[in-house]
């Protein structure tokens, strides 16, 4: 045989052989499967046996427990019911209890009303006897007698009662003297005026060109810095600083004059030394109010609103500081306050602080007193201290005794000789300025200036001025009296348009 067969046959036995192998080795496999299969559902069979009886035996578990939950549950459902039983025989006996004694009340009801009977029947035969025999019946009897106590005392009762009323009057009279003419006596302090200055006195007339400058250069500088105006006329030897605002008229004031004494007078200068002037008035202004505060014991106030009060140092009314007029009030307060028990402190502190509001009252709306209340409140002051403030001039009803002091101690200081200089004539001048302002407009009837100017009460002709055409003209009357008068603070319009009818029933 030749090498190629023998090669081939021996492929072919090989291929034979290996497939004879792989046909064992998948059926040795099979089995294998087979015998897998068969112990895994022999096994799964065992696991369901045994879940089963586990599953009968906590069924078996869960009936037991229910059945002994359901026993536990008659039985308190059953005491509960023999609870309730008794309780129920319980109340039946107290109702049968309550019945019994409603039955007794009932008749001792009746054994009353009986006897009232009985009363009433027995009183009645007696005052019919007794009218009987007086001829008169009882309220005739009684009615007379009343009327001659009454003719018998009437007189004494009438002359006690005002004996005792006016001994009442003249000791309450008296003693109130007495007491405001202690406490004015215990205070004496000096009444005399003091008038902010607004003139600056100059060397010479030389001065006043340079201070109004070339083209009115300087002038115009200092006006704007200072917020002042100057007014340059032919008086010899003064200049006049005319401004509502005391302070920045002070201002002017100190940095003109150092202006003069320097001689540099040009807008850089004046510039600097109204900065100059400036921190020294503000530092005037803090230590017066320090020492104001210091002077009358009021202390704990914020450092703000002593800055603020230092400010009247250079505020006046009708001639009198109003600084030195509130340390005044203050004394006066104290002093009134001790003798009347009230508190001392909250009088003495509502003294110095009733007028703060003027310090502002050329820069923020409304009356100083408005002011002054929206100022305290803002910086902390005691809702007392404002109470005793705010009153001074009856804007507002007095909330305490300490409000009252207040209002009579500004009565005092004011009225004292030489604490104001205002002269009839400019005041009667001011008034009449007012009202002629207020006339110069068509369909007003008549018109009064009230509160020495603070406000003006305009009438109108309703036939003329319906409701629409009143609220313009006295807008319009306020804008006339901003533009043509000088005033300080503010003043009040009020308008009236009232409609009166009258008849007459004949």
């Amino acid at each position: 045989m030749s090498p190629i067969l023998i090669a081939g046959i021996a492929i072919f036995a090989g291929i034979a052989l290996g497939y004879a192998s792989r046909i064992l080795i998948v059926i040795s496999q099979k089995r294998s499967l087979e015998i897998q299969v068969k112990q895994i559902t022999v096994d799964a069979k065992d696991e369901a046996a045994n879940i089963r009886l586990s599953a009968e035996k906590r069924a078996e578990e869960l009936i037991a427990g229910a059945k002994q939950e359901e026993r536990e549950t008659k039985d308190d459902l059953k005491k509960t019911q023999e609870r309730l039983v008794k309780k129920e025989e319980l109340l039946d006996n107290r109702q049968k209890d309550i019945d019994r004694e409603l039955d007794n009340v009932k008749i001792k009801v009746e054994e009353v009303k009986q006897l009232k009977e009985k009363v009433q029947e027995i009183t009645t035969k007696r005052l019919s006897e007794l009218e009987r025999v007086a001829s008169l019946s009882s309220d005739e009897a009684k009615q007379e007698l009343i009327s001659e106590i009454e003719k018998q005392y009437e007189e004494d009762l009438r002359i006690r009662m005002t004996k005792i009323e006016d001994e009442n009057n003249d000791t309450l009279k008296k003693r109130a003297q007495e007491i405001l003419s202690t406490i004015i006596h215990r205070l004496a302090q000096s009444t005399a005026s003091e008038i902010t200055t607004t003139s600056v006195s100059i060397p010479s007339d030389d001065i006043k060109g340079k201070i109004i400058g070339k083209e009115g250069r300087n002038i115009r500088a200092f006006e704007q810095a200072a917020g002042v105006e100057l007014i340059v006329d032919d008086t010899p030897g003064m200049i006049v600083i005319s401004s509502f605002d005391p302070i920045r008229r002070q201002i002017a004031r100190l940095a003109l004059e150092n202006l003069v004494l320097d001689g540099r007078i040009q807008p850089a200068k004046i510039e600097e030394f109204i900065k100059q002037a400036q921190d020294e008035i503000h530092q005037i202004v803090k230590e017066k109010g320090e020492q104001a505060a210091y002077e009358v014991g009021v202390f704990n106030m914020d450092p703000r609103l002593v800055t603020i009060l230092g400010r009247l140092y250079f505020r006046t009314s009708y001639g009198q500081n109003v600084l030195q007029h509130s340390i005044e009030m203050a004394h006066l307060a104290g002093m009134l306050a001790e003798e009347l028990g009230a508190d001392v402190s909250v009088a003495k502190e509502g003294a110095l602080l009733h007028d703060i509001g003027k310090a502002l009252d050329h820069e923020v709306q409304g009356t100083h007193v408005e002011i002054g209340i929206r100022m305290l409140q803002k910086f902390g002051a005691r809702e007392s201290v404002v109470i005793a403030m705010k009153s001074h001039h009856d804007d507002y009803p007095h909330g305490s005794i300490e409000a009252v002091i207040v209002q009579v101690c500004d009565m005092i200081s004011g009225a004292r000789p030489g604490a104001r200089r205002d002269t009839v004539e400019n005041y009667l001048r001011r008034l009449g300025e007012l009202e002629a302002v207020a006339q110069s407009f068509g369909g007003v009837d008549k018109c009064f200036a009230l509160q020495a100017g603070r406000e003006i009460r305009v009438f109108v002709q309703p036939e003329s001025v319906n409701d629409v055409e009143a609220k313009q003209l006295a807008r319009e009357i306020a804008k006339k009296i901003e533009a043509e008068l000088k005033y300080p603070g503010e003043i009040k319009v009020t308008l009236i348009r009232e409609n009166r009818i009258v008849e007459f029933a004949r």
